[in-house]
């Protein structure tokens, strides 16, 4: 019997992104951040002084999503909210030192959960896994602009 792709890609990569998602919770608890909050506060450090909107953009999270995450992040000071000089209805969230700090000391660290993660998978098959995750992200963007037409 064949399987099908909903359950071969679809049922899968929700599963292995639960698990990884859980997983990571695990190691970033003692830094009192979640992979979620990480994820933010990792763009951030790439790119500070960005509107809540185009934040919302580069993290792929909804803006509920990111708000509840921003204040999480405000209230252990590692992000700041500022008024936007050219927006008066919106802010441009910034990084702070204590931000910075924890952004040098985790991105070393979750390198090396994701080198564990990957371990004994090989670097051809790596790639070739980062070209479908592309490619199918890709065939995912056209769907949604679709539904938007």
């Amino acid at each position: 019997m064949d399987i099908s792709k909903d359950k071969l890609i679809g049922s899968a990569t929700v599963r292995l992104s639960k698990k990884m998602t859980r997983l990571l919770n695990v190691y970033l608890k003692s830094f009192n951040i979640t992979t979620e909050q990480w994820g933010v506060l990792r763009t951030l450090n790439e790119i500070d002084h960005i509107s809540q909107k185009e934040l919302s953009k580069r993290t792929d999270k909804d803006q509920a999503t990111l708000t509840k995450i921003l204040d999480l992040l405000e209230k252990h000071r590692f992000i700041e909210r500022k008024p936007n000089p050219t927006d008066r209805r919106s802010f441009l969230i910034q990084i702070t030192k204590e931000g910075r700090e924890l952004s040098k000391e985790l991105a070393p660290y979750m390198e090396g959960i994701f080198q564990r993660i990957t371990d004994r998978v090989g670097e051809e098959k790596l790639e070739m896994y980062q070209e479908v995750l592309l490619s199918l992200e890709k065939n995912i963007d056209e769907l949604l602009e679709d539904t938007h037409n």
